[in-house]
């Protein structure tokens, strides 16, 4: 009986702990409610079947616990119980894949609207990239990667010379318009993950990824990397500020281009310093 009750408790706490739990998700800032709804099918229908098991289980010990003279009836297959068993399995499966294959579909589709913006993972730091007054971005090469030019932009585009490059600070993006994520790792795996979120992508060294989301409040919300990257991987952070459209126009005016940039850098002492090298 020890057993039985221990069942039981197991099954019933389970389920009140689910219940009843503060630990939850932390509140939703963008359109894939989705992930959520399909993250709770799963969790009701694994539910269900951990409950059903463990009660079963408990059914057993108590019904076929030993009694002396009591014998056991050998039974070689049931195609009944193997039937009712395989069309429940397959129907609890389809169950739980079909509302993420639905959700999948819509991961993938990205608006025509949306805006491109891209992430650039490096050891252990987040930098980003938005396009100019050009409205689209440069090309660039993992090749390209120097110390003047961590992001391995193609100097010779000119798409690239109005390029928004933002190294190690807050990403800001509108509240309501759809945003394709565009993603580079120049190093190592990383994977770009904001809770609120909830969309996440791995960055794959020579491979850019992609998500979009559209973000529903603003807020200031904080960057993880989901891919053990290496010593630094725990605090390699960043920001992301949805902003209103007036807010966000005016920070977007702030931010220095690709050209600006290049300029500056070859305008620094080391610069001058290393052309008075080669010259000598």
């Amino acid at each position: 009986m020890a057993v039985v009750v221990i069942l039981v408790l197991l099954a019933a706490g389970s389920v009140l702990f689910h219940l009843l739990s503060p630990w939850w998700w932390t509140p939703i800032a963008s359109n894939w409610n989705y992930i959520d709804n399909t993250l709770i099918i799963t969790f009701w229908i694994t539910g269900f079947v951990f409950v059903a098991v463990v009660l079963f289980t408990a059914y057993c010990v108590f019904r076929f616990r030993y009694r002396p003279g009591n014998q056991a009836a050998y039974e070689p297959e049931n195609k009944r119980l193997e039937s009712w068993l395989a069309v429940s399995t397959t129907v609890g499966v389809i169950a739980m894949l079909a509302p993420g294959l639905f959700v999948w579909n819509q991961f993938i589709t990205v608006p025509a609207a949306a805006t491109e913006v891209e992430v650039v993972g490096q050891q252990w730091l987040w930098s980003f990239r938005l396009p100019g007054k050009d409205g689209k971005l440069g090309t660039s090469e993992t090749r390209d990667v120097a110390p003047e030019n961590t992001l391995g932009l193609n100097r010779n585009d000119a798409a690239t010379l109005d390029d928004l490059i933002i190294e190690g600070g807050e990403l800001h993006v509108p509240v309501g318009k759809p945003v394709k994520v565009l993603l580079r790792s120049v190093d190592v795996l990383h994977d770009f993950y904001v809770p609120e979120f909830r969309a996440k992508m791995d960055m794959v060294p020579g491979m850019v990824t992609y998500f979009w989301f559209t973000p529903t409040r603003t807020g200031t919300f904080e960057i993880l990397c989901a891919e053990l990257c290496g010593v630094g991987h725990p605090q390699m952070r960043g920001t992301v500020v949805v902003d209103t459209e007036a807010d966000y126009q005016t920070w977007l005016a702030e931010q220095q281009t690709f050209s600006q940039l290049t300029a500056s850098s070859d305008d620094s002492p080391r610069a001058v310093t290393a052309d008075a090298s080669s010259a000598q």
